[in-house]
């Protein structure tokens, strides 16, 4: 993995620490802890969510409906597992971009903002930035109401090793820290399918236009490591970026923030 210099990030109250970025990947982080952000580099730039988006589609839906146990076992998939079909489906049922208008009013957020009106049904174009994502987790674990917080919490303790499209999800922070921890991985660019397919217990070691980073593969980790402190790796990869090079890119980014 090429790297370019040191980066020193923003931080609060104590020499920033330093964080080796690699070469031509943009790369935005934010590290929430103890009340304040202890590092954060780029934290209001913006990506395309990939799958980190299907924490507000379960909290949307779980904050309007009483859930069914069919319900029920669709979130559970869609957050363990990362299931596509299950997101699109609580995307349909929630009118598309407004999953993402109500939760940007709900939990504060700044940056994050519907797909593209050209592309209603992509709910993994929704725009996000670091710093929203830590607002997120912030409002899952201060505000959202204890039934829908503890229900999501536990499918993101039980991430699977293997999405149900045959990706790894085991990198980042699951191979980067010791549990408890709770993750939503995000990833796209990398085709359907998988040039390494998973298996389980795989690899461990509108006048504003948000820049998406189309044509480009994403590559996020995003979670709550040990007691409550919130990790949070967005990257947009260079064109033609493997998703193993990828993937050993964002655990070595993980593994040096979860010691800040």
């Amino acid at each position: 993995m090429a790297s370019g210099s040191p980066e020193a990030s923003k931080t609060s109250g104590r020499k920033p620490p330093v964080v080796r970025v690699p070469r031509g990947v943009r790369v935005s982080y934010a590290v929430f802890e103890r009340g304040r952000v202890v590092a954060e580099r780029r934290s209001r730039q913006t990506f395309r969510s990939a799958s980190v988006v299907k924490i507000l589609i379960a909290l949307d839906y779980l904050e309007r409906h009483r859930a069914s146990a069919a319900d029920r076992a669709l979130l559970q998939v869609m957050l363990r597992s990362s299931d596509d079909k299950a997101a699109t489906e609580f995307w349909r049922r929630g009118g598309q971009r407004q999953v993402v208008e109500r939760m940007v009013r709900r939990a504060g957020l700044a940056e994050t903002a519907p797909p593209p009106a050209d592309k209603p049904g992509f709910w993994g174009y929704t725009a996000i930035s670091a710093r929203d994502v830590v607002k997120t987790y912030r409002y899952l674990l201060e505000k959202a109401p204890k039934g829908q917080r503890e229900f999501v919490l536990e499918q993101l303790r039980r991430s699977t090793p293997c999405g149900t499209d045959g990706f790894d999800q085991t990198f980042g922070i699951p191979s980067a820290a010791k549990r408890p921890w709770a993750v939503k991985q995000g990833w796209s660019g990398f085709g359907d399918v998988p040039a390494e397919p998973c298996r389980k217990g795989g690899a461990r070691p509108a006048a504003w236009q948000p820049d998406l980073g189309l044509g480009r593969p994403v590559l996020h980790t995003t979670g709550v490591v040990g007691d409550g402190k919130i990790v949070v790796v967005l990257t947009l990869q260079p064109a033609g970026t493997s998703f193993r090079t990828a993937s050993a890119r964002v655990t070595d980014l993980a593994r040096q923030l979860v010691r800040v």
